[in-house]
């Protein structure tokens, strides 16, 4: 059972981050190779609004173009410099693990590169056999409840195995964002196991098992459910489709990265949904925003990632 304050919206994310600044402990972020106006802004608001402190890790002549360009004040912020992105990304992997940073965000250093630096085995900050996964948290469309999806952005095509961890990790962010007994919706394209057909119904029938005996702590799971199902009450009505899970889904697991990517980007452009994300399962929660994101989004996800990091430490 989560022992966390609850947090039921973004608006009290971006509070909890900021109440951990005031409280002394404003984290620094790393951000491998910042050369890029999205990134430098969102890193100059949440410097500007208290949440955090950058420390640019790359080319420091490009980063100051860049800055200057876009008439970005990027004086007050610590540089580190670095040749190229994988220097970049273990630069900044290194920050952390000598305790001057205490979160990692992806500038122009490609997602695998900096995952590549986080999981090395001699110099990375792994995080035992955990793997790693993309979260994210964002307000419903449908009703404004608090909700994560996961994973639009690391694993390509998960066997069972990795469906059991990315929803371990899904379920480990939950609790720290203070949901007691989070409820997943484990989605497919139908409620009906359609074997060989359709692999992702099997894989939510046995997660749902495993749930049942205990697999997943204090939390309920339910696959395969459809994606209306999970998020709307009024069709779980109309379907005469009786569950917790459903209607009220805190988690959404999608079968792969195509899904979960197009789902993350329809609520982002569609609906217009603030997209908070980072990838966990390191001993850092790591901001890696598409170029797409919004400022809005990057911002949040800043917040996500330093509400993480310091509740994962209490």
């Amino acid at each position: 059972m989560s022992g966390f304050t609850p947090i039921t919206c973004l608006k009290e994310l971006v509070q909890a981050a900021l109440d951990i600044s005031r409280s002394g402990a404003m984290p620094k972020v790393a951000i491998a190779r910042p050369a890029e106006g999205f990134v430098l802004r969102a890193a100059l608001e949440a410097y500007e609004r208290g949440l955090a402190e950058p420390i640019l890790v790359g080319d420091r002549e490009e980063t100051e173009r860049v800055a200057g360009e876009r008439g970005l004040d990027i004086s007050p912020f610590r540089q580190v410099s670095a040749a190229d992105p994988a220097d970049a990304a273990g630069e900044a992997v290194r920050l952390f693990r000598e305790g001057e940073a205490q979160l990692i965000m992806k500038g122009l250093v490609p997602t695998a590169t900096l995952l590549k630096a986080i999981l090395d085995r001699r110099t990375g900050v792994a995080h035992g056999e955990r793997i790693l996964s993309h979260v994210s948290v964002f307000e419903s469309p449908v009703d404004g409840r608090l909700m994560l999806m996961t994973d639009p952005g690391v694993n390509i095509s998960p066997t069972l195995q990795r469906k059991v961890d990315i929803l371990k990790n899904a379920l480990d962010v939950a609790r720290m964002l203070g949901m007691k007994t989070p409820r997943a919706a484990i989605l497919a394209a139908t409620e009906k196991i359609n074997y060989p057909a359709m692999p992702a119904t099997l894989d939510g029938d046995i997660l749902t098992k495993m749930a049942r005996q205990g697999m997943f702590g204090d939390a309920l799971v339910l696959g395969p459910l459809s994606l209306d199902i999970a998020v709307s009450r009024e069709v779980a009505a109309t379907k005469r489709f009786e569950s917790p899970v459903a209607g009220n889904a805190d988690i959404l697991v999608t079968p792969d990265i195509e899904a979960g990517n197009v789902l993350y980007k329809s609520l982002s452009t569609l609906c217009g949904c603030i997209m908070a994300a980072v990838v966990v399962g390191s001993r850092v929660p790591v901001v890696v925003p598409s170029r797409g994101d919004s400022d809005a989004s990057k911002f949040h996800s800043i917040a996500l990632a330093s509400v993480l990091a310091h509740r994962s430490r209490a």
